[in-house]
């Protein structure tokens, strides 16, 4: 049982990451903001992890200083209030498939920001080096696919809806100038997402309380997102919830998502590793493809699937670089992509022994 655990674990991770674009585009279909979901889904994190937080770290908090503080609000800013600002608004104007498949880019991203942060190294005369580069390469084209390339349209495999839609504002097709701008702000939204995580792991370094950490970005973000939705959105009629899948996403997303992958994703790294946990990346990219397909009614198109192929392909080669790279200098941790959807600590400790390799 102790071999399989890993195994398991990935499977529930996809499977929660999977129903968590499905449930929120289907929230977005019902016509809901997109700004006052991300409110109300920290929210619900917060009512969750605040109180978990103060039992068992409370002695600890008094020792979080104004400095540590601040750090903490601009990060959750950046990763916590505006990422997913920005990938709700894009579910909105695209769909579930490309919020997937995109993801997929998150890593390749990291390791292009840590490179111009030079906290990556890339040797361009081994075969890691270079695979690294074709993937950020891969990366790039698979995101001007699914921007520019439409193709062919697949017809849904479930023509009946598992949820209602709302109005046919919220459910018509997006034309070619909001398809594009929705492929941009998710593009967007992974860039804050790895510029969050490079700064999550650098504040690691400084203050490794993980608990208390991760719970005051959250609170910080759920006052930040809530500024946020009030001057987006001053109807409060479509502030309330009601008893149907908007409901459910909040509820979904800020108790399983925010509170059971978050650790089960640490549980499973501390077992296998970054590495097994990212490979599984491109199954959840499959099966929100069906998923979206067979409970929203939603229509692929081919443009997003070879754009996802793109980026599962770049993200290998980025995994596969590195993995290679660990190996080559005798080390079982590499230093960049330690990313799936949480973010993980990232350790700069390479670079003279690659100027080791390339004298030998």
């Amino acid at each position: 049982m102790g071999a399989k655990m890993p195994y398991m674990l990935a499977m529930i991770i996809v499977i929660i990451y999977t129903a968590m674009f499905v449930i929120s585009k289907a929230a977005f279909n019902k016509g809901m903001n997109s700004f006052v979901y991300v409110f109300y889904r920290q929210a619900a994190a917060s009512i969750l992890m605040l109180p978990i937080a103060l039992l068992l770290e409370w002695k600890n908090v008094r020792f979080m200083s104004f400095r540590l503080l601040f750090k903490l609000f601009l990060y959750a800013f950046i990763g916590n209030t505006v990422g997913p600002e920005l990938c709700n608004a894009s579910m909105k104007l695209t769909s579930a498939t490309v919020a997937s498949a995109t993801g997929n880019s998150t890593p390749v991203v990291t390791f292009c920001l840590a490179l111009l942060l030079r906290m990556e190294v890339v040797n361009l005369r081994s075969s890691s080096g270079v695979a690294k580069v074709a993937g950020a390469v891969l990366c790039f084209a698979g995101a001007l696919v699914i921007a520019f390339y439409t193709g062919l349209s697949l017809s849904p495999v479930n023509h009946h809806r598992a949820f209602s839609a709302g109005t046919a504002r919220d459910t018509r097709a997006p034309t070619r100038g909001t398809w594009i701008l929705g492929t941009f702000l998710m593009f967007l939204s992974n860039v804050t997402w790895s510029v969050w995580m490079i700064l999550q792991a650098m504040l690691l370094k400084e203050y490794p309380n993980k608990m208390l950490v991760t719970t005051a970005q959250c609170v910080f973000s759920t006052v930040q997102s809530f500024a946020v939705a009030m001057a987006a959105e001053r109807d409060f009629s479509r502030w309330k919830l009601q008893l149907d899948i908007s409901l459910l996403a909040v509820i979904y997303n800020g108790f399983v998502v925010t509170g059971v992958a978050y650790y089960l994703q640490v549980w499973c790294v501390e077992m296998k590793g970054p590495f097994f946990l990212a490979v599984w990346n491109p199954l959840c990219f499959v099966f929100t493809i069906f998923c979206s397909s067979f409970f929203l009614g939603e229509i692929v198109h081919l443009g997003s699937i070879l754009g996802g192929i793109l980026l599962v392909c770049g993200l290998y080669s980025v995994l596969w670089g590195k993995s290679k790279e660990s190996k080559s200098t005798g080390h079982n941790e590499v230093n960049t992509v330690h990313v799936v959807h949480d973010g993980h600590k990232h350790k700069n400790h390479q670079r003279e022994e690659l100027d080791q390799e390339d004298q030998a």
